[in-house]
């Protein structure tokens, strides 16, 4: 699994897919943190990273099934999944080695955002910012990429077109994080089961950790949906 892991890897950096995407990324953040009127740190006043990790599940709703959308498709089109077969891989170290490589340019589009922090830091003139929070955002933050990333997998492992395979992976990501508050919304379940509604998404328990609290609950739903889209795209290439 770890040569698969090099070689995706490789291949996102040996052009600029990987680059690109993270300079995006980064790009994005940083003007609308301190460039953009009426959403810069310094219009707002507080030293507070909320933005940014309002904003970074919006991107990653797009950046992720973007990274994603060769990852099997691209085998499928070119027909090297058949030389990927008789490699002495399982289909679940052909998956897992395919997540984790797109996992990984997550992580380390991550990590430059630290720099975030040590700059709120660095300009608040009443202690600084949040440890807790900011910590339990990162968390969330990496729990969401992760969900992301299974899903947008498993719509590359549907079919041989790319394309479809990013609209398919970027739409299933909406739905799930942001689908089952607005259903909760309709007048009907308000005060009802609008509550109940909201934990079936992703939204409710990234919004919870991201308050810096983990709760074993909010962790047992990020890892079971990883886990089922994992195995739904194992089971797919299995059909293959």
């Amino acid at each position: 699994m770890i040569p698969l892991i090099k070689k995706e890897l490789h291949q996102f950096f040996n052009g600029f897919t990987g680059y690109i995407s993270i300079i995006l990324f980064l790009l994005v953040n940083g003007l609308y943190l301190f460039v953009l009127k009426d959403s810069n740190i310094f219009d707002f006043g507080y030293a507070t990273l909320a933005k940014f990790f309002e904003l970074a599940p919006w991107i990653f709703i797009f950046l992720i099934p973007a990274l994603s959308m060769r990852s099997l498709s691209e085998e499928y089109k070119t027909g090297t999944f058949e030389i990927l077969q008789t490699r002495p891989l399982t289909k679940w170290q052909i998956v897992s080695g395919k997540y984790f490589s797109v996992l990984s340019v997550i992580v380390i589009a991550l990590i430059p955002t630290l720099l975030y922090v040590y700059t709120i830091q660095s300009l608040s003139a009443a202690g600084g910012v949040d440890s807790g929070g900011v910590s339990g955002s990162y968390v969330g933050l990496i729990f969401l990429a992760a969900v992301f990333a299974a899903i947008s997998i498993w719509c590359s492992a549907l079919t041989s077109n790319a394309v479809i395979a990013f609209l398919s992976g970027a739409f299933a990501c909406l739905i799930l994080y942001f689908g089952f508050n607005a259903i909760s919304q309709l007048p009907v379940f308000t005060g009802n089961a609008d509550y109940y509604i909201q934990m079936f998404g992703i939204d409710f328990h990234y919004r919870s950790i991201s308050r810096g609290v983990i709760d074993s609950r909010d962790i047992i739903y990020f890892l079971s949906l990883i886990f089922l889209f994992l195995f739904a795209t194992k089971k797919n290439l299995t059909k293959k």
